[in-house]
């Protein structure tokens, strides 16, 4: 039973054969085929405006690179304190934006609270050079603890960010997952909410290394050419990331696969909740549960075949964790079977 992480899934059958389709034959490199178009006018569709597209191998280039065409002399990035991009980038938003700094913001379930992002903000003050200047607000959606940020979060954080003349990122390596929860479109969960640039991820949901930074206005992306070249992110063939992501977006396959994801976290979490000797840190609200338990539950788990990641105990947890506990990352992905999240809630009952 392997619960711990959709990175450690393999691809989507879909995406295999389409990468095969398209290994053969010449095709013109640096993002120029007629298949790498077809792609960018399909994100066009989904987000339905133009946008432009600029494909990277990971999300760590994604986010990153988000931040470094944003970035200003002394440039201060806002995120919540769990954030992937300031607790999982091994510094690497600081690296290539050329020494810009990630200050954090407080809220809770993994969401950064509005009131705290204006406090953070007032001490960034025009007149006083020493501390930096903003550059942009980043938010994960979805969050490092399984949870969404509703349209209407979005938006007030988005006018903040236009009350300081700053862009609002949204790193979305479960942006499928989030989607669908929320059951709205790409663009009501985007820019029709006030988000300026999105790193869109597709290699937790099936593909096999495809991500995407997508800029709502495409003239906000002229110097991210340049940057992506110098990142060493401008593939050569990238006909092999547009193939993955040609095969993920047709016929909807993309929300097929979060959707299947999602369905099968909320079914494991009915099993954590019947439990007495665990309980969830947070609703499930997408593809991760965070349940709390003894050490003694966690060590029967691992005995009986699951496996999961041991979770920091987040600053923002409400939920006291006493000594004797642990806190554990359940992710489940688009090839989790329903065997799987069987045999795990037999197991979870078991010792109910």
């Amino acid at each position: 039973m392997y619960f711990t992480s959709d990175n450690w899934a393999g691809v989507h059958p879909a995406i295999s054969e389409n990468l095969a389709r398209h290994s053969s034959g010449m095709a013109s490199a640096y993002g120029t085929s007629a298949l790498d178009k077809q792609v960018e006018q399909r994100f066009n569709e989904i987000f339905e405006r133009e946008v432009a597209v600029y494909f990277v191998g990971t999300g760590t280039a994604a986010n990153s690179l988000a931040l470094a065409a944003v970035n200003r002399p002394g440039g201060v990035a806002f995120c919540h304190r769990e954030a992937h991009v300031v607790k999982d980038e091994c510094g690497a938003p600081e690296y290539f934006t050329g020494g810009s700094r990630l200050q954090t913001v407080d809220g809770p379930s993994g969401k950064m609270k509005p009131g705290e992002l204006r406090r953070e903000l007032k001490s960034f003050r025009p007149d006083f050079i020493h501390a930096g200047q903003p550059m942009a607000v980043t938010i994960t959606q979805a969050t490092e603890v399984g949870t969404i940020y509703q349209p209407e979060e979005i938006s007030t954080i988005a006018g903040i960010c236009k009350e300081k003349g700053i862009p609002l990122h949204m790193d979305g390596a479960r942006f499928a997952n989030a989607l669908v929860t929320l059951g709205v479109s790409p663009a009501e969960m985007t820019w029709k909410q006030g988000v300026d640039v999105l790193s869109f991820g597709g290699t937790k949901n099936g593909c096999w290394c495809a991500e995407a930074l997508v800029f709502f206005n495409p003239e906000k992306a002229k110097d991210l050419p340049y940057i992506r070249k110098r990142a060493a992110q401008l593939f050569s063939k990238t006909r092999f990331i547009a193939a993955q992501f040609d095969a993920y977006l047709k016929d909807d396959l993309w929300l097929d696969l979060a959707k299947a994801a999602n369905d099968k976290a909320t079914r494991m979490a009915a099993a954590i909740q019947q439990s007495k000797h665990c309980r969830l840190a947070w609703s499930v609200e997408s593809n991760e549960l965070f349940p709390i338990m003894p050490e003694t539950e966690a060590d029967r788990w691992r005995a009986a075949g699951v496996m999961f990641h041991q979770w920091p105990v987040p600053g923002d947890l409400t939920d006291k964790v006493e000594e004797h506990e642990v806190v554990a990352r359940l992710v489940t992905n688009f090839s989790t079977t329903d065997e799987e999240v069987e045999e795990f809630s037999k197991m979870v009952l078991a010792g109910a």
